[in-house]
Parts: C-alpha cells; sequence; structure tokens
C-alpha cells in the first residue's frame, strides 16, 4: 500500500476531531457508568475468583484477565467498577491504536475520524467493552501486534518484529484464539516481494521466540497439568455435531447485533476490497488486514454449522476489520474508482455511524434505566442478574442452621456467591475439581466436620456426582432469583452434613472432572447469546 502523503487538517475537519472528541467522551461515560451500575456476569464473577490466586495459568484461559481484573480491583477495590475497569481502558487503548494504524497507512484526517468512531457505535465496543472477558484483554495486544507490523512496513525497520512478537505473545497470554492471527503474519511476510528477506532474517525468527517465552507461563502450567487446558479448549475444534442452520443463523445474527446491522456490511466490504488490493499489488499492510479478518471469521463461519458459537469469540478481529474499513475508504478516492461507488460507500457508512449510535444508545438505556423486562427468561441482562437474592437467602439459612460453608455444583452458582458474600464464608464447589488446581486453601478449618448449606439452581440440585459422596441433605427452602419483576430461575437451599468435601480428588474422580464443552445445552439455558460467555 503506497505512503500517502501528510494531509493537513481543514477547518471543518478540525470542528470534526473536536465533535469526534465529545463523543468519545460521552461514550466512554456511558461504558462507566455500565460498569459500576450492571450487575456482574456470572463469568466476570468467575474470572474475579481468579483474580484472587497465585497460578500461572488456569484451566479455563490464560491468565491475562485475572491480571487485568486484579490490577482495576487493587486501583478501586471489589466493585463492579474495579472488577471492569480494564474493559473501559482496553476500549480506549484500541482506539488509539487504530486511529495511529490508518494515520499511517492514508494520512487522511477523515479516515482517522471513521476509525476511532467506529467502534464506538457497534454494541459490543461501544458498551459491551465495559463486561470484562479474555477477549477483552486479547482485543488491544492484537491491533497491537498488527499496529507493530505497520510499523515495520512504514520505517523498514526489522526491529519492529520484536515488538510484534511481544504483542502477540500477550495476545496468547489473553486467550488460545489469538493463534488464528497467525496465518496473516505468516502472509503478510510470504505473499510480498519482501518474503526472501524476512525468511533469511532474524528478527521474524526472534518474534516467534518472544512469543513464546511471553506465552511460557501457560506451557509451563499446562506441562505441570497434563496439558489440561489445550485438551479442554480443544474439544470445541474438534467437536462434530449434526448440521443446523440454527446455529449458523445464531452466529451471523449476533455478529449483526453487536458489530451493527449496516456496519457489518459496512466492514465485510471494505475488507474484501482490502484483501483485493493486497493480492493484486501483493501489498503487506492490505494482506495483513484483510487475512485478520477472513480467516477467523470464515473459520467461525464454518464451525457454527455444526457449534455454536460464543457471542465474544470472533470479538478480536472485528476492530482489524474496522481499520480496513476506514483505510479503503480513503483508498478509493485515490485509486480513481466510480464516484456513484465512493458516493455510496461513504453513504452507508453514515448510516451505519448513525444507526450505531442509536443501538448502542438504546442498549445503554435499557440496561441502566429502563424498569421493564422484554424478553423474559431469555433477558440478556437479567439471566445473570438477581444473584444477592440467593446470596441473602443463602446467608440468613446458615444463621438458622449452623451452617459454617456453602457447597456448590456449577462454577457460575459458586463464582457469584463468592461475589456477593467476598469470602467471608467459605465457598465451594464440590465438582470439576480439575477447574480448581492449585487454588488457594478456601478455609478448610471452619469446613471440615461442620455443618455446610447446599445453594443449586432447579433442578440441578438432583446432580448426580453426590453419590460419590456421603453427604446427608436436608430440604431446607427455595429462593426466586428475579429481574424487573420476572423470575429467572429458583434456586434450591439444603442443609448438608456427615461430609467434608475433597479439594483434590483423584483423577478418575466424577468430583475431578470437569464438563466437556461443546455439548448441547439442555432446553432453557440459553439466554439471548450477547449475554453468555
Amino acid at each position: 500500500m503506497p505512503k500517502a502523503p501528510p494531509e493537513q487538517a481543514s477547518p471543518k475537519q478540525r470542528r470534526q476531531l473536536l465533535a469526534l472528541c465529545a463523543l468519545i467522551a460521552l461514550f466512554t461515560a456511558m461504558r462507566v457508568v455500565y460498569a459500576g451500575v450492571v450487575e456482574l456476569r456470572t463469568d466476570e464473577a468467575y474470572y474475579w475468583t481468579w483474580s484472587k490466586e497465585g497460578v500461572l495459568s488456569f484451566l479455563d484461559h490464560p491468565p491475562m484477565i485475572a491480571w487485568l481484573i486484579r490490577f482495576g480491583t487493587a486501583i478501586f477495590g471489589d466493585t463492579n467498577f474495579g472488577v471492569r475497569f480494564a474493559g473501559v481502558l482496553a476500549m480506549l487503548v484500541t482506539q488509539l491504536l487504530l486511529a495511529d494504524i490508518v494515520r499511517r497507512v492514508t494520512r487522511d484526517v477523515r479516515a482517522v475520524i471513521l476509525a476511532v468512531l467506529i467502534p464506538e457505535v457497534a454494541v459490543y465496543y461501544g458498551l459491551l467493552m465495559a463486561k470484562v472477558a479474555p477477549d477483552v484483554a486479547l482485543i488491544p495486544f492484537a491491533v497491537a501486534m498488527v499496529w507493530a507490523l505497520v510499523r515495520l512496513v512504514e520505517s523498514n525497520d526489522a526491529r519492529w518484529w520484536l515488538a510484534a512478537g511481544a504483542f502477540a505473545g500477550l495476545a496468547l497470554l489473553s486467550k488460545f484464539t489469538a493463534v488464528m492471527l497467525m496465518p496473516a503474519v505468516l502472509a503478510f511476510m510470504l505473499i510480498p516481494d519482501w518474503r526472501r528477506r524476512w525468511l533469511r532474517s532474524p528478527y521474524p525468527w526472534l518474534a516467534a521466540l518472544i512469543a513464546v517465552v511471553i506465552f511460557s507461563p501457560v506451557l509451563i502450567w499446562n506441562a505441570q497439568h497434563d496439558w489440561a487446558s489445550f485438551r479442554f479448549q480443544s474439544v470445541r475444534a474438534v467437536a462434530t455435531h449434526e448440521l443446523s442452520l440454527r446455529t449458523v443463523g445464531d452466529f451471523l445474527g449476533l455478529q449483526f447485533f453487536l458489530v451493527g446491522p449496516i456496519l457489518l456490511p459496512v466492514v465485510l466490504s471494505g475488507v474484501a476490497l482490502t484483501a483485493w488490493r493486497g493480492v493484486r499489488r501483493r501489498d503487506a499492510i492490505s494482506i495483513l488486514l484483510s487475512t485478520c479478518v477472513i480467516v477467523p471469521f470464515g473459520y467461525f463461519l464454518w464451525k457454527s454449522l455444526t457449534l455454536r458459537i460464543g457471542d465474544t469469540w470472533p470479538m478480536f478481529l472485528w476492530p482489524i476489520g474496522f481499520a480496513a474499513a476506514a483505510i479503503n475508504i480513503a483508498m478509493l478516492r485515490r485509486e480513481g474508482w466510480p464516484a456513484w461507488m465512493i458516493r455510496s460507500t461513504i453513504a452507508w457508512a453514515n448510516v451505519a455511524v448513525a444507526s450505531g449510535i442509536v443501538l448502542v444508545v438504546g442498549s445503554f438505556l435499557y440496561s441502566v434505566a429502563i424498569p421493564w423486562n422484554f424478553f423474559g427468561k431469555a433477558d440478556p441482562i437479567g439471566g445473570e442478574a438477581g444473584y444477592g437474592q440467593v446470596a441473602s437467602r443463602a446467608q440468613s439459612e446458615m444463621q438458622q442452621i449452623g451452617a459454617n460453608w456453602i457447597a456448590a455444583t456449577d462454577y457460575r452458582t459458586y463464582a457469584m456467591l463468592r461475589w456477593y458474600l467476598k469470602d467471608r464464608v467459605p465457598v465451594v464447589q464440590i465438582n470439576e475439581r480439575g477447574r480448581f488446581t492449585g487454588f488457594r486453601d478456601p478455609g478448610m478449618n471452619s469446613i471440615r466436620g461442620r455443618t455446610g448449606l447446599y445453594v443449586a439452581r432447579e433442578p440441578d440440585q438432583t446432580n448426580p456426582v453426590w453419590a460419590a459422596t456421603t453427604a446427608v441433605r436436608t430440604p431446607l427452602v427455595q429462593v426466586e432469583r428475579s429481574w424487573r419483576g420476572v423470575v429467572m430461575d429458583t434456586y434450591a437451599l439444603e442443609k448438608l452434613t456427615g461430609w467434608t468435601p475433597d479439594l483434590t480428588p483423584p483423577r478418575d474422580s466424577p468430583l475431578y472432572r470437569w464438563r466437556v464443552l461443546a455439548q448441547n445445552k439442555r432446553p432453557g439455558e440459553q439466554r439471548l447469546a450477547f449475554a453468555l460467555p
């Protein structure tokens, strides 16, 4: 992609920049309010429990999200905003990187404005980046890796490979799906005419070594635990189910909602033209940007034929697509495309921005201000809200029966009870103990030989794992978890006697084995998907 001469901002563009800064400030304030007001999701609470541990890695994911939560709560305490502070920060870092990528490629102020604006008007980024997940950590590091490679092209300084390797390692330390960017890096290195230079240069190989060294905590932990994380996550990659148009529709529908019903086609068309530009000219940056989107998106689309794709899984690829879309609009003018096509592309981009603002603001107001539940039990917010009611009743029952600890048989209930009770009483998930390898003692001195309280969502209290214990369970009460007047779930509370949980059962024990991923969910379990992990 040829380097464009710098463009000086006109008075009109300076006014647009000021308006953009005001809009970013407004939307950042919205995310701050959202982060502080909306109750934590179950997965967010689960990651918060990780932040209290000192292990190198975790069964489900690499440790970066736990480190970021620990950073936020060290500043703001164990509050909703403390847990989610990293998401607010990650969004701003991502926008700065996108702006610099587009500026260096196009030298076009309008393209830079669009690159910064697009994430704000996509629901996942403009609002839901305030919810922490491993993807929130992955996104800025993935974009930073691309930024370093753009700097490499611009400067022709091979040392930028080392920065790219460091960011790639941090991306892998955030989530395993970062490996899906590897084909783009290889294409960037091997398709353009400079391939012989990089194959002979030590810098790309040093970059790969740096990435592996940074990723080494995960490798060390897995080597010590029979490669548990890779076995746990690889199930999704090899899972086979019958073809399902429903899962394809769910995946595409989520992308249209989370990115934008008009913005998604605008981005995909920009990526397609960027790919064409890269193939035709063997342009390194065009190849990099387009392949970063096309390969992961194609993989997820293929897997959606037989598997439900999580709402956050593809979210690391779209910011790179946003950069490609903004660059594409600038390039259309310079490459002599028909005027009608340029006008149409710009018009659709403007419509996408306007409709995206409405969608993001509407989602924000529904989340924090509107008192009604429009989706019943499928509500994306209510589906994971109201656990404070369960925790409060559990405390009350503990006092009445003289219980010293709480048992759970699913990680969601376990995490939310720990979050609301803030470890004032021990909470133990008695099964799937493989999830908790290396975790600290939850307080066995208060548990051993003492009465406990079992809390489980109905009908999960009939979990067959209890057959592997000697516990005597006495039903007590039921408690409803409701949100905005709608009962979302009912929980059973039972008295536990005659048994002390084993925190380190044998690996062949039903108390050790974790739930297998990529299984079909039972009816009623799936909420509106954009609120799920």
